[in-house]
């Protein structure tokens, strides 16, 4: 199965309607410095990363100890609360992980066992989104799509 943008908007919209008390009444909130080693925890590194517009970047971090892969989506400038995302899928196992609702600095972590699979993965800030697919495989070359709403 491949992430596309009706599958991710419609994952959206089912996480928003199911999980809207939760993600409105607990916003993630971070300092201006927040990483995502910081979210992801410790033994992540930071192996990709891609621009969500000018509003943000979605990090993708690896831990060597455990092969957990962590994805998390921060803003360039935390303020209100915006509809934010960070998710992460390994089509060879057909497991996920994503984080969607309204957040003033960060979406996210979001995990996934990944080590030796390529990873589809990506977030958004507001009406912007990022999906990155076929990533850290070695040598085949990932796809990136930025759509802004």
């Amino acid at each position: 199965m491949r992430f596309t943008r009706s599958v991710l908007g419609a994952t959206a919209v089912a996480a928003l309607s199911l999980g809207a008390t939760t993600a409105l009444a607990a916003p993630a909130s971070a300092a201006p410095n927040t990483t995502p080693q910081k979210v992801c925890g410790s033994g992540y590194k930071t192996v990709n990363s891609a621009a969500v517009g000018t509003l943000g970047t979605v990090y993708l971090a690896y831990n060597a100890t455990n092969g957990n892969n962590c994805v998390v989506t921060i803003r360039n400038n935390p303020g209100l609360a915006v509809d934010m995302s960070s998710w992460i899928y390994v089509p060879a196992t057909n497991e996920g992980d994503d984080d969607y609702g309204r957040y003033t600095s960060y979406a996210g972590p979001s995990y996934v066992i990944g080590k030796g699979y390529c990873v589809d993965w990506g977030g958004g800030i507001a009406n912007t989104t990022v999906q990155v697919t076929g990533s850290n495989c070695g040598s085949l070359t990932e796809h990136r799509t930025t759509t802004t709403r």
